[in-house]
């Protein structure tokens, strides 16, 4: 993989929710997650563990944003900040307009739910479940969606990630790529403002690795909202912008104007021993 190259300074906008066309030269795009001096700290006995050190970013809906950084460098704790697994010590957390530094856990959870698909490098598979009922399940906290358009969705999400003919399927009848693809799925079917991954291609070979970074492609192509965390930097090679991390701080943002095609990538691997 070569070095992506080309990149500018993202710096932080005012407003939470608005893009400031003063800096963005007339970009109104949407805002749907804004840290601002997001700071997360915790006891380890009579220690003060300063985690996140004021944290402050925008990611405007459509983007493919990974964040990386080795271990220590906060990744994980704010991986949590933006899932609302976790909220910050101080500072604002932002998602899609809303502020979450204030909710109950019940109202996070419901946050949560609607507007966040996660996306793990273990996949979270129920194992004894159909890849249909695996991607009903964040459907089943909706009282709103009946037990046929509930299926229908799952259905339909499956198709969208390749899919259709393991519908069926359980988890230990599907290889370690069709099983990331369920979780996709699951990801999509509420329509969430943001899919959160982390490192989703973390237990995969390459070529399945590669076959994963196309299907995130074309979701970005279709104007979906992407972070992708991880501490492999090639990953940052696909994405339209990567965050860095050290130490609690973030010590680069910067958009990627050498977008590198997972397709390509994929084509020019040898033939895998299958073929």
């Amino acid at each position: 993989m070569t070095e992506a190259n080309n990149h500018r300074k993202i710096y932080t906008r005012p407003q939470p929710g608005e893009a400031d066309p003063s800096e963005t030269g007339g970009d109104s795009r949407k805002v749907v997650i804004e840290l601002d001096d997001v700071r997360r700290d915790f006891m380890v006995g009579d220690e003060t563990v300063h985690a996140l050190r004021g944290i402050s970013f925008k990611i405007y809906e459509g983007e493919f944003v990974t964040i990386m950084g080795k271990s220590g460098s906060g990744k994980s704790t704010l991986l949590n900040q933006l899932g609302c697994l976790d909220t910050p010590s101080s500072g604002e957390y932002y998602l899609d307009g809303v502020s979450v530094r204030k909710m109950s856990n019940s109202q996070r959870a419901i946050l949560r739910n609607r507007k966040i698909g996660f996306i793990f490098q273990n996949y979270n598979l129920l194992p004894k479940t159909t890849s249909v009922e695996n991607v009903e399940l964040p459907l089943m906290y909706r009282p709103d969606i009946s037990t046929a358009e509930r299926k229908q969705r799952a259905i339909n999400a499956l198709m969208a990630v390749g899919l259709g003919e393991r519908l069926y399927h359980k988890s230990n009848q599907m290889s370690g790529g069709q099983m990331q693809r369920v979780a996709i799925a699951r990801a999509l079917v509420n329509d969430p403002a943001v899919i959160l991954a982390d490192e989703a291609t973390g237990n995969l070979d390459t070529r399945t690795s590669f076959e994963i970074l196309v299907l995130f492609q074309k979701l970005h192509a279709e104007g979906r909202t992407i972070i992708f965390v991880t501490h492999n930097p090639d990953i940052a090679h696909y994405s339209s912008r990567n965050i860095q991390l050290r130490d609690g701080h973030v010590i680069s943002d910067e958009i990627n104007y050498n977008v590198q095609s997972a397709a390509e990538g994929l084509a020019a691997l040898p033939p895998s021993s299958d073929e």
